[in-house]
């Protein structure tokens, strides 16, 4: 019996779910799918790859697999393609890659910019701990539950012992103060 036929009868095993065919098959147009597809690109780790997710595929879907005379040529049409999708996807990434290097580039910050950012942020920082120091204690402890403990209206009026229409309008005061300091 040639390769071929042979590959022919691992090919019908395969479609008819057998794991030794599948394996054989495997094993017997492995070193050629690689070999073929290093002509194709010079990226070994890739053409290996790309051969175990053929045959990944094919297990997967060895059950719309129609009958193939020759398995080798359809082998290596097949992983010619999935190699072409595949690099096309590595040069659109690489593409975008410098694309962002690129405009990282123009935006990166001089020093000078980043020290003025910082002043801009220490100065903010201080303006807020002001004007946090005019709000009441009570006010102060319900800002803290809702923005950053995420608790509702309802719960905050439970664990403080209010009503949750005043624990609405204690927190609506202070953040119109907050806003009237800020400014």
């Amino acid at each position: 019996m040639t390769e071929e036929e042979q590959n022919r009868v691992y090919w019908q095993g395969l479609r008819d779910g057998d794991k030794e065919s599948f394996f054989s098959l495997y094993n017997n147009t492995y070193f050629h799918l690689v070999r073929w597809g290093l002509k194709v690109t010079a990226n070994d780790e890739l053409v290996k790859d790309s051969v175990t997710q053929l045959f990944f595929q094919l297990w997967d879907k060895r059950h719309k697999l129609n009958p193939v005379t020759n398995v080798r040529a359809y082998l290596f049409t097949s992983l010619r393609r999935m190699l072409i999708d595949r690099l096309g996807h590595h040069s659109r990434i690489d593409a975008a890659i410098t694309h962002l290097a690129d405009e990282e580039a123009l935006n990166e910050l001089s020093y000078e910019e980043i020290i003025v950012r910082v002043q801009r942020d220490e100065e903010l920082k201080r303006k807020l701990h002001r004007a946090l120091e005019q709000l009441t204690p009570r006010q102060i402890e319900l800002i803290r539950l809702v923005f950053f403990e995420g608790l509702t209206y309802e719960e905050v009026a439970a664990r403080t012992s209010q009503s949750i229409k005043t624990a609405y309008n204690t927190i609506y005061n202070a953040i119109q103060l907050l806003r009237k300091l800020l400014k």
